[in-house]
């Protein structure tokens, strides 16, 4: 059984190219979210005040461009200092194994690459929902020790 969360994919940054968020909006959709996508080139700024005011359980954020090793970090303080610890933070696109850890250590869940089937990113929503149930640390600005492998 899925649990519904209300998910926001957001395209922080320059990057243009928005046919994979687009996929994987529809893909989060049809797996029973409700998915609120924000379009192309959003601050980390706007995309903290979309999740404040969807008041959203996990943000997808795509990136194509190279900039995640800056953005991606960026967004995920601002949630933490907008007291949105518990948010779920989960990234997509062109981001080099190299640039990871980066991002593990500024609360990113999982990094999904091009080509990952579908059902590995909705077993990841599932994985959150049963640890969020056993009180286990899923959020950006929780215990940093767990991610999706």
């Amino acid at each position: 059984m899925v649990v519904e969360m209300r998910i926001v994919i957001a395209k922080p940054g320059l990057d243009g190219h928005d046919r994979g968020a687009k996929v994987i909006t529809r893909i989060l959709r049809d797996a029973g979210h409700e998915v609120i996508y924000t379009g192309i080139r959003k601050t980390p700024e706007e995309i903290t005040r979309i999740m404040i005011d969807e008041d959203a359980h996990a943000l997808g954020l795509s990136s194509l461009s190279g900039a995640h090793q800056v953005l991606i970090p960026k967004i995920c303080e601002k949630l933490k200092s907008s007291n949105m610890h518990d948010v779920v933070v989960f990234a997509g696109g062109i981001i080099p194994e190299h640039d990871h850890q980066i991002l593990f250590d500024s609360g990113v869940r999982a990094i999904f690459g091009p080509g990952t089937h579908s059902n590995t990113i909705t077993e990841f929503l599932s994985e959150v929902e049963n640890r969020k149930l056993n009180k286990m640390p899923t959020g950006v600005g929780e215990d940093l020790g767990w991610r999706w492998c």
